[in-house]
């Protein structure tokens, strides 16, 4: 593998590197996970997204889809575990992960299938609920992190708004991949910033090991609970339907027609990473689109730079030093970067939704509805305090309460041309293939 390959895949890692770190980031806090316990996350997701890029590089006969796509931790499932941990307990997260992991690994030849049920009005939706529902915990981190004695305080604030400011003024100055580092740049100088300020601790990065392999079941043996697990399987299928639009993005750009064999060989390979996911304490992962932007930008199609990547990532992954310094970042550096990125996903929902035919009253009342219940639910969680357990799980997170109306909601105003073939998709609903409106 020569140098150039190695830093083109540097360059992948490097882009993904701000989205890979703060799922585990955000959940490990959200669950008061120790210092040690948070940097083994992030190793082990570091290590996951490396094993699931190769797995999905490496096409054979079974799984692999062979395009240069590099997988992540799925923002999707962020709020879920969040809201299953919280309820169950961490061993009910690593339940429902393998679980729907292993649903997407059997049932792989079918799920392609499944796409027409979620056109842009759905997908659109979704992803509108899914940054709107992630913004509030950006906003208790930039003052400080919620429960935090200097909380709101005048430096938390200054940090910020300085990593926000940052993160803007390289989108205003600079471009191509350096503009593509932003985030991950801002975390730096924001980190640096705080260090100065004296609000780092780098004690857990002296104390952190250099070496460690990955231990299954770290935070003990998963537990199968209905609701988390129909909650996962929700998240399981916008996680494939996301990914398929990535998949036929790349294959544009790579002049390469992507067939039903090409996805089945695709969704097999995640469901394979989701399983591991669970097994190892990670996450949920599929592919991330803004590495499509890169392969784009430079040209270089081959999967060779892509197996560089996961390779890199799982170097990474097996030191817990490097894990280690992710934990320092302060919660309010963290904070700005992360309100940047979710908004980002608020546009996006937004930018699917501009494709989507609002001539059609419907559609405005899909999407009306689901993102007011999803909202809604996140704002007030207690709505469905009365309902039995299994059932509560579900509809107390906003983001899966959001998306089960939209498709329930799809179904009802658009079951024809939802099941009828003959219906040219976008005549009746607005819909068009989910996969043209992805980048």
């Amino acid at each position: 593998m020569n140098s150039k390959v190695v830093s083109l895949g540097f360059q992948h890692v490097m882009a993904m590197y701000a989205g890979a770190i703060l799922v585990p980031l955000l959940v490990g806090r959200a669950l008061n996970l120790t210092g040690e316990q948070l940097a083994y996350l992030v190793a082990i997701d570091l290590l996951t997204c490396g094993i699931a890029t190769l797995l999905q590089s490496w096409k054979n006969k079974y799984f692999g889809i062979g395009l240069p796509v590099m997988l992540g931790a799925s923002f999707v499932a962020l709020s879920p575990m969040i809201a299953i941990g919280s309820q169950y307990g961490i061993s009910a997260i690593y339940g429902s992960i393998i679980t729907a992991g292993l649903f997407i690994l059997l049932f792989a030849p079918f799920l392609g299938k499944l796409v027409k049920f979620f056109p842009p009005v759905v997908t659109g939706s979704v992803v509108v609920i899914i940054g709107l529902s992630l913004i509030p915990s950006g906003i208790r981190n930039m003052a400080g992190g919620a429960g935090t004695p200097d909380f709101g305080s005048l430096d938390n604030l200054m940090l910020s708004m300085g990593v926000i400011l940052f993160i803007l003024l390289m989108n205003r100055f600079f471009q191509g991949f350096v503009r593509s580092l932003s985030v991950l740049l801002g975390i730096i100088a924001g980190t640096g910033a705080a260090a100065i300020m004296g609000k780092v601790n780098f004690q857990e990065v002296v104390e952190a090991s250099w070496f460690n392999l990955p231990q299954p079941f770290y935070f003990g043996a998963p537990s199968f609970e209905v609701g988390p697990i129909l909650t996962m399987l929700i998240v399981g299928l916008v996680i494939v339907v996301e990914s398929t639009g990535v998949f036929f993005a790349l294959g544009k750009i790579c002049d390469r027609p992507v067939t039903q064999q090409d996805l089945t060989r695709g969704y097999r390979a995640e469901g394979l990473a989701i399983v591991l996911g669970g097994i190892f304490n990670a996450f949920p992962y599929n592919t991330f689109a803004q590495n499509v932007g890169l392969v784009q930008m430079s040209q270089n199609k081959s999967s060779r730079v892509i197996v560089a990547a996961g390779t890199i990532l799982v170097f990474l992954g097996l030191v817990p030093k490097i894990a280690a310094l992710a934990t320092i970042i302060p919660a309010a550096v963290l904070g700005g970067a992360t309100v940047v990125m979710f908004g980002m996903v608020v546009f996006s929902g937004i930018k699917m939704l501009s494709e989507v035919n609002f001539g059609n009253q419907h559609n405005a009342l899909i999407v009306a509805c689901s993102i007011s219940l999803g909202l809604g639910t996140t704002v007030v969680p207690e709505l469905f305090s009365s309902l039995p357990s299994a059932l509560r799980i579900i509809v107390s997170d906003g983001v899966i309460t959001g998306s089960l109306a939209a498709i329930l909601l799809n179904l009802f105003f658009n079951f024809r041309s939802v099941l009828s073939p003959s219906v040219v998709p976008g005549n009746e609903s607005g819909a068009v293939p989910a996969y043209k409106n992805r980048i």
